[in-house]
């Protein structure tokens, strides 16, 4: 391949060099940051045999290639460009200057949550493991398996100790990621985290009780009494007070001498944000999270199966637009508080919509007459099947169309099902297949049934959509013919 000419094609295709901005690659696509998005020539890009499909997102412009191929057409963009090697971290930082408001704040949750979703991941998916051995009638009927096995007891405690390390201890995980995002010392955040939970302090999850009968603890300060309760599995409490350290220390710093800035700094900065925390921000911010949390309870609750196909039905189109990152604070919060909430409804919904996206791609793949988008459609729509959707979704489906309506139509019916039956998932994963061990045990069952709708009626929906657009477009094309 010359991947030389390659690139100048795709140059040429986005606007020339004088249109791109920033560029970096990942393991599979350009990441691209253009002055001007509306100077694409998107018919041309499509044309081009070594581009497997286009998307726009979060201020970027990505062209997916595949592995071992994007990395030498990179080389040779950024040299036609005069651009300086860049990782992805600089193009995303480049990109938020185009991003509006409500993006920006998307992508600040986005930055926060995803560092650490390998550990609430780990945290989710041995909660899942003891699910499994603590559920009757699973695999044993009337008894759990360690009722069937009582040896394997000791076994689930301690996978259990293990998945609630990350849950107990999350305004750590959250304080360290979030003051390091606003422009903080990371470590300032992780002690604050850890003050957030300290021993010594009631426990988060027994302050509802202990309000109610009178017993909450306090420190009299001069007459001013501070509750002493910890925030173990919360989420806004600690992302507000890891702002307001950020900030306080940023101003510290200005007005310290740098003889003394190492010691008095993280003092006043850790001293002054506690007090504020503990007297205003934490309890202001759990009623907010208490509330949020019930409101979403209701609203599933409520809303019932007809709520859950309207989600299935607007989640990928969410996905298009970046939102779906900030369901990750939410998610978080559902799973912190598995005891009240049961878990998580919205990752079984995105599941239901990773697969119906897939569906649709590979039923694409025996409709199709075109090589090149056979050759998309398989890999794109395996991909989405285990939980990766934008190759299917802005490679293949989007860009025809109508397979996107069948998936959202496959997800909507899918997310009615799963909803009504109260799937729920003490876990996050891979949404799509993989994911099953993220899923209540006594709900599995329902996650395999709702898997199976989104992908019959996407993959069927897919089918018969194709035979009315190959006759619109016969049509069309007679039309045409009689007119000239």
């Amino acid at each position: 391949m010359n991947y030389k000419q390659q690139a100048q094609e795709i140059l040429e295709a986005i606007g020339g060099k004088e249109n791109v901005a920033a560029a970096a690659h990942c393991a599979t696509r350009l990441r691209l940051v253009l002055n001007d998005e509306e100077k694409v020539d998107q018919e041309n890009l499509d044309h081009l045999d070594v581009v497997k499909g286009t998307f726009a997102t979060g201020g970027q412009f990505q062209i997916i290639l595949g592995t071992g191929i994007v990395n030498h057409i990179y080389k040779e963009l950024i040299s036609s460009t005069g651009l300086n090697d860049m990782s992805t971290k600089d193009v995303k930082e480049a990109s938020t200057k185009k991003l509006n408001p409500i993006q920006r704040f998307v992508k600040m949750l986005s930055d926060i949550f995803v560092p650490i979703i390998p550990a609430i991941v780990a945290a989710g998916l041995l909660m899942g493991i003891n699910n499994l051995l603590t559920a009757p009638d699973l695999f044993v009927e009337g008894k759990s398996l360690i009722e069937a096995n009582p040896e394997m007891a000791d076994l689930a405690a301690l996978i259990n100790t293990f998945s609630n390390a990350a849950f107990v201890f999350l305004p750590i995980l959250i304080g360290f990621s979030a003051t390091q995002r606003f422009g903080g010392n990371a470590y300032l955040g992780a002690a604050l985290g850890m003050l957030m939970v300290h021993p010594d302090l009631l426990n988060g999850w027994g302050y509802g009780g202990a309000l109610v009968q009178g017993e909450v603890p306090v420190w009299n300060i001069f007459g001013f009494e501070i509750e002493k309760v910890g925030y173990q599995g919360t989420v806004l409490p600690v992302l507000a007070a890891s702002y307001i350290l950020a900030k306080v220390e940023q101003g510290f710093r200005k007005i310290t001498p740098s003889s003394l800035d190492t010691l008095l700094t993280p003092l006043l900065s850790i001293f002054v944000t506690g007090i504020l925390t503990f007297t205003f921000v934490g309890p202001v911010t759990r009623s907010a999270g208490n509330v949020l949390t019930d409101g979403i309870i209701w609203t599933y609750d409520t809303a019932g199966f007809i709520g859950g196909a309207i989600m299935g039905l607007l989640y990928a189109p969410i996905v298009i637009t970046g939102m779906h990152h900030s369901f990750i604070a939410v998610e978080t919060q559902l799973l912190a508080n598995i005891a009240k909430t049961g878990g998580s409804f919205i990752f079984p919904i995105a599941a239901m919509s990773n697969v119906a996206q897939g569906a649709a791609a590979l039923a694409v793949f025996f409709v199709t007459k075109n090589a090149k988008m056979k050759g998309i459609a398989s890999a794109s729509g395996i991909s989405g099947l285990l939980g990766i959707t934008e190759p299917a979704m802005f490679g293949v489906n989007l860009k025809l169309r109508y397979p996107f309506f069948a998936a959202i139509a496959g997800a909507a019916v899918a997310a009615a099902y799963i909803t009504f039956n109260k799937t729920l998932a003490v876990a996050l994963g891979a949404a799509g297949l993989p994911g099953i061990i993220s899923i209540q045990g006594k709900s599995i069952f329902h996650y395999i049934i709702g898997m199976v709708l989104a992908f019959a009626v996407s993959f069927l929906l897919t089918l018969f959509l194709s035979k009315r657009y190959e006759q619109k477009n016969k049509q069309n094309e007679s039309h045409d013919t009689n007119a000239a």
